[in-house]
């Protein structure tokens, strides 16, 4: 069902500081950042050339990912996202196998302006895992 390896979420304390060291150390093309109110963070992708690494930071206290910063001040892996062809059908695919979609369990629009939806980490090796339509 999932195809390929959208990219991998890092959330980080200092976005700008995060982007440097990607695109000034490591040598990599960088996004804008891009303010996603929805979900609570603004996002940087970082292009490679098989892959996408999203580099998040909160918008405020309340963003989910402020309490994993909370948890993990200096920053961590958060997520990894895989494309999947239906959304709607991946989803209930999930629901059957007893996996558990978080939030309100109906796709959001993502960063990349495609249908998503994140996995319980319990369910999946302790990573979240999120679900775009490719």
């Amino acid at each position: 069902m999932i195809g390929r390896l959208n990219h991998i979420a890092i959330v980080v304390p200092d976005l700008d500081a995060a982007t440097a060291l990607y695109r000034d150390t490591l040598g990599a093309q960088v996004s804008e950042p891009l303010r996603l109110d929805e979900h609570g963070v603004t996002t940087v992708f970082v292009d490679l050339a098989n892959t996408r690494i999203e580099l998040l930071h909160p918008l405020g206290a309340n963003s989910p990912v402020a309490r994993f910063l909370e948890k993990h001040p200096t920053g961590g892996m958060h997520h990894v996202c895989y494309e999947v062809e239906d959304i709607s059908e991946a989803k209930n695919q999930m629901i059957l196998n007893g996996a558990r979609v978080l939030g309100s369990g109906e796709p959001t629009i993502g960063a990349h302006g495609k249908p998503v939806l994140f996995l319980h980490p319990a369910d999946f090796c302790g990573t979240l895992i999120e679900l775009e339509q490719a």
